[in-house]
């Protein structure tokens, strides 16, 4: 029973009150500008240097889906190389605790044969994958040239005879790689090609350690060469920072390899909320409850 009144659908608007004398309250007053807002710590956020992404995925470059299958077997032998070069680096400071200790009593047979076998073993294994590795991390450079190019639309700037002799040839291999890498990420993120190449932190950081390891790795295999107690355990010294600072390097080489592939890969679908269609409500048959308003 509703009064034998008909039930109609009614919609309600919300109004601001009057004021007393009949007129509506004036707007609050706006604060003043007071700057950007002030952060009590430099802010670590921010968006990542990636180029557009598209809604829809776009058909798959042939150069860019085989460095992709490259680098799906890459990263991890870098992995291992990393602990390789870090079951190395061990042995070669468990070497050098044995001279320390040599020095005020006797060692034990074993001890030091044991010490020689994980010191030999581990050299060999780490120099023979990183040999392999290394040659297999040409042949995706190559990939990721090829595929930085077709995605911005321009020549590679070297050709694959130049990349490979900077990348082998003691001297310019400080620099070309780095060089090389940092055009594929240039290219890769769509930036102007008559624009210098800026690399990002993570390249910077694996430009250091690859010329760091260089340099090391050459004056090392120059100390091997002197002769003396001194010069030999000032060479154990040396070999355990080399192969310490090949693991650094080989894990990083992981991380700009994912990154450039990702780069030059394909962009992803991103799914978006859509409305698929707007619908009045249903009518139902029985009478919503009366509702009794405050006046």
């Amino acid at each position: 029973m509703h009064c034998g009144q008909f039930l109609v659908r009614t919609r309600w608007v919300a109004l601001p009150p009057e004021s007393s004398a009949g007129q509506s309250s004036p707007p609050p007053r706006r604060s003043r500008y007071t700057g950007p807002p002030r952060y009590l710590a430099p802010p670590r956020w921010g968006f990542p240097a990636l180029p557009w992404q598209r809604e829809q995925p776009e058909e798959v470059p042939h150069s860019a889906s085989a460095a992709a299958a490259h680098a799906g077997l890459l990263i991890p032998l870098l992995r291992g190389v990393a602990l390789l070069a870090g079951v190395a680096g061990a042995a070669e400071i468990w070497r050098y605790v044995l001279l320390l200790r040599s020095r005020s009593q006797a060692l034990g047979a074993r001890e030091v044969a044991a010490s020689d076998a994980l010191v030999e073993a581990a050299s060999w294994m780490c120099t023979v994958m990183a040999v392999a590795v290394g040659v297999y991390l040409l042949v995706w450079v190559l990939r990721v040239i090829d595929a930085a190019a077709e995605r911005s639309g321009v020549r590679p700037p070297r050709s694959r005879r130049t990349v490979l002799l900077g990348w082998l040839v003691p001297g310019p291999n400080l620099s070309v790689p780095g060089s090389v890498l940092a055009e594929v990420e240039h290219a890769a993120l769509g930036r102007p090609a008559g624009e210098r190449p800026s690399p990002s932190r993570l390249l910077r950081l694996w430009w250091a350690l690859w010329a760091a390891n260089v340099v090391l790795s050459v004056l090392t295999a120059l100390w091997s060469l002197r002769t003396g107690v001194q010069a030999r355990a000032n060479g154990v010294e040396l070999h355990a920072l080399v192969d310490l600072l090949a693991a650094a390097t080989a894990l990083v080489t992981a991380r700009v390899v994912a990154w450039l592939t990702a780069l030059v890969g394909p962009p992803r679908a991103i799914p978006l909320p859509r409305v698929v269609s707007v619908r009045e409500p249903a009518r139902t048959d029985t009478a919503p409850a009366s509702t009794v308003l405050p006046r």
